[in-house]
């Protein structure tokens, strides 16, 4: 079974459609963003930017070139000084539809590998371009809770010829230019951005600690997890997965525990619960459709697992879910 793990993860998370920022940051004016239910990135297009968040023990410095990618549930704010004493702080706004056409009135150095800080001329001391990716519901899969509070992918440590320096070098192209069909191509190419950052991350996590990331690139342990992800309603078992992986039984189970730091059958129940949050938020099908989809002969043996794991029913999860819709810092699905 080919499967690509990391999108399976995102989509099975409920990821909700992208907010893309442009922020020209003045001396007098720090901006806030507020919402804990995302993970995201800032790109330092032009400029240099401080981040300021209650988890750091000190404010993060960011130079023209360098990315600041957020972990869910982190508000912070960005500004111009390593102090926020006698700045104005607004609030992002969530719902407003950026125009991309402003950008070439402020510039950009660009993002290009090694090039480190840029000088942004007087009228614009620093922009920056922000995208948000919401999991409104609290994610149960363990890559998210690999993923650390803050990480920085420096302009001077990327490759000039990289696919992070190049991705961000059509992103200030197609900012400064605004083309016919910007909009499309610019929410693309930061999503282009945001993976090639999760995979830094992933590779970054795997050569240090036990987890997801070190699993999914075990060449026998990743073809297990692939075999969850990929058909989560099949009754799954220790031994089939072990035969399907060319292992005994014993030999998965600690090989497995070695790499993930958990059993195969508690990653299916999680990989599960996450798939019927989803489908319990994005669609109408009936518990028992639900729990079919999921791996589960009837409702009540599913509603059982799924209380114990989630704190809540099915019932009372979707009811939650259907009022908190009108929520402001609610993205709309996409």
């Amino acid at each position: 079974m080919s499967i690509d793990l990391l999108s399976a993860v995102l989509r099975d998370t409920g990821l909700s459609r992208r907010l893309l920022d442009l922020s020209a940051l003045s001396p007098d004016c720090a901006l806030r963003f507020p919402c804990d239910r995302s993970i995201g990135l800032h790109v330092v297009l032009r400029g240099n930017v401080v981040l300021h968040a209650p988890e750091l023990d000190e404010p993060l410095r960011l130079s023209g070139g360098d990315i600041a990618v957020m972990s869910r549930g982190h508000p912070h704010v960005l500004s111009l000084r390593p102090a926020l004493d006698g700045q104005r702080v607004e609030d992002i706004d969530m719902q407003r539809t950026v125009a991309l056409d402003a950008f070439s009135a402020v510039g950009a150095s660009g993002v290009s590998g090694g090039s480190g800080a840029s000088v942004a001329p007087p009228e614009t001391d620093a922009v920056v371009l922000s995208g948000a990716y919401q999991f409104w519901h609290t994610p149960l899969h363990p890559f998210f809770a690999e993923l650390p509070v803050w990480a920085v992918l420096r302009a001077a440590d990327m490759p000039r010829l990289g696919p992070l320096a190049l991705a961000g070098g059509l992103l200030v192209e197609e900012l400064r230019e605004a083309e016919p069909g910007a909009e499309i191509i610019t929410h693309g190419l930061l999503d282009l951005l945001f993976t090639y950052a999760l995979r830094q991350l992933i590779s970054r996590r795997a050569a240090t600690s036990v987890g997801w990331s070190l699993a999914v690139q075990d060449p026998t342990v990743g073809r297990a997890v692939a075999l969850m992800h990929g058909d989560p309603s099949h009754p799954w078992t220790l031994e089939e997965l072990a035969k399907r992986v060319g292992l005994s039984r014993t030999a998965l189970a600690e090989r497995f525990r070695e790499a993930m730091g958990d059993t195969p059958l508690n990653h299916l129940r999680v990989v599960r619960m996450q798939r019927a949050m989803q489908l319990l938020a994005q669609t109408r099908h009936s518990l028992e459709a639900v729990a079919a989809a999921v791996g589960y002969k009837d409702a009540f043996g599913f509603s059982k697992v799924f209380k114990r794991t989630v704190g809540l029913s099915p019932k009372a999860f979707r009811q939650q879910d259907a009022a908190e819709r009108q929520d402001p810092w609610r993205l709309s699905a996409g």
